[in-house]
């Protein structure tokens, strides 16, 4: 009743409870209480196979920090970050979350910006550079004069687009509860027809005996035949298969309705760091002066670097080791927060880090590397440049077949955004076979290029990222989905899908099995449809009993539940 009064009077619960209580009036307690155990049944299985998928993902964990260290004269007071003033002053330790905008007071400093940018490179900043709410410190302690309230901030106003983009996306309602408002009514008037029109006609025709329990005990059968059990039950059951068998797949789907929506998409974009990269940096080339060699040169930088903890710097490292390169560890070390390292070897001083550093000691190196977009590092050996190493994340090894199987399923409409530079985000489209793809882009323009892209009422959009950053793009899309192994638990949640095995190839397959699903589905409501109304008809003529209506109800919902099980057995 309760269903009935939120929703409206014409519902598949209203033409069930019909059907069961001509089933008890008739005397088929059995046929009765199998509709309504299998309609239970079929419940339960679409709600046990959703909460399977929300209970492998972990629940929305408020990434905002829940503290700021406030200091009044030279005193430190742990505070809500709502509370502190534009003008204070807070310190951040290492590794801990930047609780609101503000300006740096420290000379220089290293932040992991990935939350907000995607960008792979932490960033440094110097004193008096703004350093935005969300970000990391990396490498100290730090002091910042904070410029703007909480509710201002960089990280509260990408919540709030999480929000009002969760708010544009209306939820998505089944086939049967829409039909139902139709189908309802109007079988329910055909069944009081099949009393009436022949009571009307006995009036016409008096020769014609009208027997008002035969034509009466005719409408009960034909409600019964359409009770719409085995669409009630089937249904569920086929997004429950659906979702098992992407879940062996390692995709997580948060209900049916993404299954459905998941088959509509003709436009796919992706974010890059994390998500088509590994998000780790390896070294891509090496480029040494004259007179000096690749190998001396990496075993030069990987010798200083291997002093740091900065990310870069280990990346040096391991690829020195896995070229069999022996590293020099005698070496005296002063690093400049910045800039890089300087070391002194053999008596000769050494400068490995960027053109900032050899600027810094006046040595000359090719103008054209200033120009270069890459991440580069730089040696020099007294004041004589000595050559440079490029780095770069590296694609997924499935990256180019991603794009190659969403292709294939005429899914041409295909695009990258990223924080990162565009030159670097050009150069891994033209690695993967992407056409379109922009970089420098913060979450707003995020959000303000998929707006865009929704704007054309012919694209179906799905977003897939990982970072905190990516929140309201996979919340403003069609479909939103997630890699769940090493994203952050915001984006895990705020998705519709999870591919748990960070795969990018994994969109393909979760298209293909919404599809697989979608026929699934649609040959059990044209087989119900389809027997239900020859047995209706027959049961209206007078030429089916109730055991034609036990098997048009029943027998069909046997028959949908199988079919709905052949998904589970999905095989690409």
């Amino acid at each position: 009743m309760k269903k009935i009064k939120l929703e409206s009077v014409f519902n598949e619960f209203t033409l069930m409870g019909i059907a069961v209580s001509g089933a008890f009036y008739l005397g088929e307690y059995w046929e009765g209480i199998a509709v309504i155990l299998f309609y239970l049944i079929g419940e339960w299985f679409q709600h046990k196979a959703v909460h399977k998928a929300r209970s492998d993902i972990k629940a929305l964990l408020d990434v905002r920090p829940e503290t700021a260290t406030v200091i009044y004269n030279n005193t430190y007071k742990i505070t809500v970050p709502e509370k502190v003033q534009p003008g204070e002053t807070i310190e951040v330790k290492v590794g801990e979350k930047v609780p609101l905008d503000g300006f740096l007071l420290e000379d220089s400093a290293s932040f992991n910006t990935a939350a907000l940018t995607g960008e792979s490179v932490p960033r440094t900043l110097y004193k008096q550079e703004e350093v935005l709410a969300g970000m990391i410190a990396s490498d100290k302690v730090v002091r910042i004069k904070v410029n703007k309230p909480y509710d201002q901030s960089t990280l509260a106003r990408i919540l709030t687009l999480v929000q009002d983009a969760a708010e544009r996306k209306a939820p998505a309602e089944l086939f049967i509860r829409r039909f139902a408002r139709i189908y309802t009514p109007i079988v329910t008037g055909l069944a009081i027809l099949v009393v009436i029109l022949p009571y009307l006609y006995s009036l016409i025709k008096p020769e014609f005996i009208f027997v008002f329990d035969d034509w009466f005990y005719r409408a009960l059968v034909f409600l019964v035949i359409s009770c719409p059990c085995a669409l009630v039950v089937s249904i569920p059951l086929g997004y429950f298969g659906g979702i098992g068998a992407a879940s062996h797949k390692g995709i997580l789907f948060k209900g049916g309705n993404y299954l459905d929506a998941i088959t509509q998409i003709n436009t796919v974009v992706f974010d890059k760091t994390g998500t088509l990269t590994q998000g780790v940096f390896s070294v891509q080339a090496i480029s040494a002066a004259e007179g000096v060699s690749q190998k001396e040169l990496l075993q030069l930088i990987a010798s200083i670097e291997s002093f740091s903890n900065h990310p870069i710097a280990k990346a040096i490292v391991k690829y020195a080791e896995e070229q069999s390169i022996s590293l020099n560890s005698s070496l005296k070390i002063t690093e400049f927060a910045g800039y890089g390292i300087k070391a002194v070897t053999n008596g000769k001083e050494v400068y490995v880090g960027n053109t900032r550093l050899l600027s810094k000691y006046g040595i000359s190196f090719p103008y054209e590397i200033s120009d270069m977009t890459e991440t580069i590092v730089l040696c020099a050996m007294e004041n004589k440049y000595l050559g440079y190493l490029s780095l770069a994340d590296t694609p997924k090894p499935d990256a180019v077949q991603a794009i190659r199987e969403l292709k294939d399923l005429n899914i041409n409409n295909i695009q990258i955004l990223s924080g990162d530079k565009q030159t670097i985000v050009s150069n891994l489209a033209e690695k993967i076979g992407v056409t379109q793809a922009f970089g420098d882009l913060l979450p707003e323009g995020k959000v303000a290029h998929l707006e865009q892209l929704k704007a054309n009422s012919e694209n179906r959009v799905a977003f897939v990222g990982d970072g905190i950053n990516d929140t309201p793009v996979l919340a403003l899309s069609d479909v939103g989905i997630a890699m769940g192994g090493l994203g952050c638990d915001a984006a895990i949640e705020t998705a519709d899908v999870v591919i748990q095995t960070d795969q990018p190839s994994k969109v393909a397959e979760a298209i293909k099995i919404g599809k697989q699903t979608h026929r699934i589905v649609w040959q059990n409501i044209s087989m119900a449809f389809g027997v239900k109304l020859l047995v209706l008809l027959l049961g209206a003529g007078g030429m089916a009993t109730m055991w034609e209506a036990i098997f048009a109800d029943v027998g069909v919902a046997l028959l949908a539940i199988f079919n709905a099980m052949r998904i589970q057995k999905w095989k690409e």
